[in-house]
């Protein structure tokens, strides 16, 4: 990888992390058309830059983190069933992981979802991630699990869950928002624990290609996340729902054509 490629990588992962539009399906095809030639540590980087992306929600909602240690038992409720879906499909994920064609047809099926979104679920009543209950944490923590399929949104699948159950659109995204922190965590966690496992060592160019994507992704997710707060609020998820359907649709046709796409 060289720097040009980390900055466009950086600024993909950032502005779409935290967007219902799967982070995972714009880095296949940034990937593609930029020729990236796939290997252990580009693998490693397009996991581990998701410190910086997780950073800007601890800053930004710093004082929800040390508001109450009960706020910190819900996201652990609502991470545990990342966790136990995670190490018993792991296989499915990987294998699902390597087909750009799930990609697409997740990005579409989902932009279709998000169009009625807003009609669905348009009777919120909890405005404040404080009044979520651990039973409603554990539920949106099932959501979560449902973008282990590639290209269907970690967030969007945390906020729909967080609709489903009553919150408003504000308040599940902001729960969504919180709820990455571990689960992002710990996939980085374990992503570099296995680079390390199987004897991989990162060397002084590639910390710096680490540093640079982690930091480029930290300040376009600061302002991507305040964006789509103040957009989401006051126009809802159709323009999402269009946009994925467009981009999943032309993923589609990408792999339909035979273009040589590459999953990293």
């Amino acid at each position: 990888m060289n720097i040009f490629e980390v900055i466009v990588l950086a600024i993909i992962e950032g502005l779409t992390e935290f967007l219902p539009v799967s982070s995972t399906g714009h880095m296949i095809i940034a990937s593609s058309l930029m020729g990236i030639q796939s290997d252990n540590f580009v693998k490693l980087f397009t996991v581990a830059i998701q410190l910086g992306t997780i950073l800007s929600v601890v800053v930004l909602y710093y004082k929800r983190f040390f508001r109450s240690v009960h706020f910190y038992f819900k996201l652990f409720v609502a991470f545990i069933p990342a966790v136990i879906f995670g190490l018993l499909f792991s296989d499915k994920i990987d294998e699902l992981l390597e087909s750009p064609l799930t990609v697409g047809i997740s990005l579409v099926l989902g932009g279709i979802i998000l169009l009625f979104v807003d009609k669905w679920f348009n009777k919120g009543t909890i405005d404040d991630t404080d009044e979520i209950s651990y039973l409603t944490a554990l539920k949106i923590g099932v959501f979560q699990c449902i973008a282990m399929i590639p290209g269907v949104s970690r967030s969007g699948a945390s906020i729909v869950g967080g609709m489903a159950k009553k919150l408003t659109r504000k308040a599940a995204a902001e729960f969504s928002f919180f709820l990455a922190v571990p689960t992002m965590f710990a996939a980085t966690a374990k992503k570099l624990y296995d680079f390390y496992k199987d004897g991989h060592v990162i060397n002084s160019q590639e910390i710096n290609l680490l540093l640079i994507g982690n930091v480029i992704g930290f300040f376009v997710a600061l302002l991507a996340i305040k964006t789509f707060i103040d957009y989401l609020s006051k126009h809802g998820f159709r323009v999402f729902g269009i946009y994925r359907i467009i981009v999943g649709t032309i993923l589609v046709i990408m792999v339909l054509s035979g273009y040589s796409l590459k999953v990293i």
